[in-house]
């Protein structure tokens, strides 16, 4: 995955970022808003292993199948771990995870991709939407949490994998380009949407983001957020071949 263009990793950490877990979950809504990101994060890398497992029977070779299969297992141990630090720190996993589920799964209904190249595309835009989210807030976590969310979001592959067979298709046929082009912005679209409403919903993830436990954000720097998102997302749209 690619990193934003905020990263402040040559920056001296401030705040609950200088922290290490141990003194930042003295603070009850720091340690509420942690739960729930840990645990919208673990329900989407199994809903990715779980996609793209299924994305594997839409596979037109072999190689292909095996190729997401191995990015498959790749979501699903980053799922065990996070699903072991929730664990570690005295939180029920599954019970973490169920608030987030519906919106996840509603998502994936509702953006079912109807042949392979869809299937990729969606695991590329939507799984790099996620990622920049993610990133965006690690940035304000204590040591120990950043380090893992950042761990658990290493690229498997996929990125390059989607570039190269949508790019291929599109030289093939060209038509293929402006379908997938609709496709991709339908499914940007959605991906905001829904995280937007997960945060509007869990009180100390929303308050992580415009400022008070993740000392820092305040509403416009939220804003800033979603549009370096959005950016990215371009960028990645050029990169497939395809018009923002």
């Amino acid at each position: 995955m690619e990193t934003p263009d905020n990263a402040t990793a040559a920056e001296e950490p401030t705040g609950i970022a200088a922290l290490d877990w141990a003194g930042a979950s003295a603070e009850p809504q720091y340690r509420a808003a942690v739960v729930d990101l840990l645990g919208a994060l673990a329900y989407g890398e199994l809903a990715a292993f779980e996609r793209l497992a299924e994305d594997a029977k839409l596979a037109p070779t072999l190689a292909d199948k095996a190729e997401l299969a191995k990015m498959a297992s790749a979501e699903f141990h980053h799922f065990e771990r996070l699903r072991d630090r929730l664990s570690a720190i005295d939180v029920e996993p599954t019970g973490a995870m169920e608030p987030f589920a519906k919106a996840l799964d509603d998502f994936h209904r509702q953006t079912a991709p109807s042949d392979w190249l869809e299937g990729l595309v969606k695991a590329y835009v939507g799984d790099s939407i996620a990622s920049d989210f993610y990133r965006e807030v690690a940035v304000r976590l204590d040591s120990d949490t950043r380090a893992l969310v950042l761990a658990v979001l290493d690229d498997t592959g996929h990125g390059n994998f989607a570039v190269e067979k949508v790019r291929a298709a599109i030289e093939a046929d060209p038509r293929v380009g402006g379908r997938l082009a609709l496709w991709a912005r339908r499914l940007m679209g959605e991906a905001l949407s829904q995280a937007q409403r997960v945060v509007a919903e869990r009180d100390a993830l929303s308050t992580m983001l415009v400022g008070g436990v993740a000392d820092g954000f305040d509403l416009a720097a939220v804003g800033e957020m979603f549009s370096r998102i959005t950016k990215a997302h371009t960028r990645r749209m050029a990169a497939l071949g395809l018009a923002a």
